[in-house]
């Protein structure tokens, strides 16, 4: 199955949802899907067997300064073929719906978003700082991110190697 089969088959399932596919002048292809359909699309590409995703290559994201983009990329071993999915959350404090009960890698990638974007994601079992403490304030990829001058009495600002 070729990639307008999959959207086609994904963007006639879910009609009511309004998925918008990008062809990228890069090549690197993407279906936006909002954020309330987001469980219902991936519940379908992963148990449907035309489709049959069966693993979550990566979920990242980063700051589009307007909204956070959350991106999903998908596999299926079975057929050899891959998707990428992305959600649009609200800049601060945004949330998306959690995929960990579908895909278990998902768990360490949601929280990684969280705790460097703030995303957070619902019903998610463990929404905890991953990579930073735990008492760590703000959200480091954030692109208005300002670094306390100072942690825990250490010093943040450092002279410049250059």
């Amino acid at each position: 199955m070729n990639e307008k089969d999959i959207i086609t088959l994904i963007k006639t399932q879910f009609a009511s949802a309004k998925l918008e596919w990008v062809e990228a002048p890069s090549g690197d292809n993407y279906l936006v899907v909002p954020s309330e359909a987001l469980r219902d699309v991936v519940k379908y590409i992963k148990e449907t067997e035309a489709l049959y995703f069966d693993y979550l290559v990566n979920l990242s994201a980063f700051d589009a300064t307007e909204h956070i983009e959350v991106t999903y990329h998908f596999y299926s071993y079975t057929h050899r073929h891959k998707l990428v999915l992305k959600v649009k959350a609200v800049r601060l404090n945004g949330e998306v719906p959690t995929i960990t009960d579908l895909y278990g890698t998902a768990n360490f990638q949601e929280r990684e978003v969280f705790d460097l974007l703030g995303v957070r994601f619902a019903s998610h079992p463990n929404l905890a700082r991953i990579l930073l403490p735990p008492d760590f304030k703000g959200h480091p990829l954030l692109k208005d991110y300002q670094e306390e001058a100072q942690y825990n009495g250490i010093e943040t600002t450092r002279a410049s190697l250059l």
